[in-house]
């Protein structure tokens, strides 16, 4: 789903990238929707997980930042988008169990970026121009967008660029 979405993926292709029979899989996933949330909530799973690693590994918010938008880095270097992303192009076809999958990963990603910014303003490592709120809102957005435009490009560098630019706009001032 990461590379064709929900709408491009199929039983075979899962089947065959986890090595299972299509049938098995049927067993388990009666539906194609059931089978995509799953998917969507595991991947979201992984990437809770991920800022939890961040959060215990990095004190200082603005290389907490950093190292979250390292984790686009690496899904490109796969040639892939983020689920999300993904899913959120392709949301006015979903169906309504993956609509809301989409809705808490963008949630639960929006709220770690608040608490984040919160924490890097609080700290003052962070000096964002606005509310939290709209910091982590910038951020996410700013990040899936060039997300979507490096990946047809093949342009890592330009992400890291923007990405760059973005969490500048976020560091301390002066």
């Amino acid at each position: 789903m990461q590379t064709r979405g929900y709408n491009g993926f199929s039983y075979a292709d899962v089947a065959a990238e986890i090595g299972i029979s299509k049938a098995s899989l049927h067993h388990h996933f009666s539906t194609k929707a059931a089978l995509g949330a799953a998917i969507m909530e595991r991947y979201a799973s992984l990437v809770v997980q991920s800022l939890a690693d961040i959060e215990a590994h990095e004190r200082d918010a603005a290389e907490r930042l950093a190292r979250f938008s390292q984790l686009y880095v690496d899904v490109l270097r796969q040639d892939r988008l983020c689920l999300g992303a993904m899913l959120a192009a392709e949301f006015g076809t979903l169906p309504a169990a993956m609509q809301k999958t989409v809705r808490q990963f963008f949630k639960a990603n929006q709220s770690w970026l608040e608490s984040v910014t919160a924490y890097g303003r609080k700290t003052g490592s962070l000096a964002p121009p606005g509310t939290d709120a709209e910091a982590a809102r910038v951020l996410l957005s700013g990040l899936e967008g060039a997300m979507l435009i490096a990946r047809p490009m093949k342009d890592i560098e330009g992400f890291r660029a923007t990405a760059g630019s973005l969490l500048a706009n976020l560091r301390r001032r002066g």
